[in-house]
């Protein structure tokens, strides 16, 4: 079940991502009057952008990471074994291995675009795109370097949420020449596309944290989860309801 602290934790994140928006918005109309000098509400205004990704992270880090699963088979009566574990843990391990590898790749694009107009920055061919895939996969069957991914998962996540304030401020249009305009799909807010895409990421490490919990790949037997093993995932569910509303809001 969901502690006392979590529930507190997350209803104090709830009160604050229903009412930054409208306080964000005074901040702007503030910062329009001293639009072309620096003012306190300007710096607001400018930090304002990395309070609900840092909420997003420190949330993510304490809830979404160290899972831990009931692993008693006793009263188990369902399992996963043979070719349809073997297919479950092929596909989840290659899609979650290149959600990370996109979405790192996401940041260095911003960086190059942004920051580093006169370099040309080449994208990875087939061959290097398998070979770094393939490193993030083996990198996430072993436990301390998986919870070295999340973290670097996670540094990404601020990182890209800077780049797009960034972009807000300073009224700058996202063109093809960005890898996260193939995201768009018709959504024009880049800050829903980077959250929907750590959403992804969430689910698939998730779903990767309950397979290779323990010594079910070691014994290659999986046992279906309890109800309190879908806790977590319904928190996050509801976590991020909250941050979809936020980031539609201040649109």
């Amino acid at each position: 079940m969901i502690s006392k602290k979590n529930s507190s934790t997350l209803l104090i994140s709830f009160l604050i991502l229903l009412i930054l928006p409208f306080v964000q918005k005074q901040w702007f109309n503030l910062y329009l009057f001293n639009l072309n000098d620096i003012s306190f509400y300007s710096i607001l205004y400018y930090f304002s952008g990395i309070i609900c990704p840092s909420i997003i992270c420190l949330n993510s880090l304490n809830n979404y990471t160290y899972y831990k699963f009931n692993n008693n088979k006793i009263h188990t009566k369902y399992s996963i074994d043979g070719k349809a574990l073997l297919f479950l843990v092929a596909i989840t391990l290659l899609f979650l291995s290149y959600l990370i590898f996109d979405y790192i790749y996401i940041n260095i694009d911003f960086i190059y675009n942004l920051f580093l107009e006169g370099f040309k920055f080449q994208q990875p061919g087939s061959l290097q795109l398998s070979f770094l895939i393939l490193l993030i996969a083996i990198l996430l069957i072993f436990k301390k370097s998986r919870l070295l991914l999340k973290k670097l998962i996670l540094i990404n996540f601020i990182l890209v949420s800077f780049y797009i304030w960034y972009l807000h401020i300073n009224n700058i249009n996202v063109g093809d020449q960005f890898h996260i305009y193939r995201y768009f799909f018709g959504l024009n807010n880049l800050n829903l596309i980077n959250v929907f895409i750590l959403i992804a990421v969430e689910i698939s490490y998730f779903a990767w944290s309950f397979l290779s919990y323990k010594t079910n790949l070691s014994d290659w037997i999986v046992y279906t989860p309890k109800k309190g093993d879908i806790i977590p995932f319904l928190n996050m569910f509801i976590f991020y309801f909250f941050i979809v509303i936020y980031f539609s809001l201040i649109t």
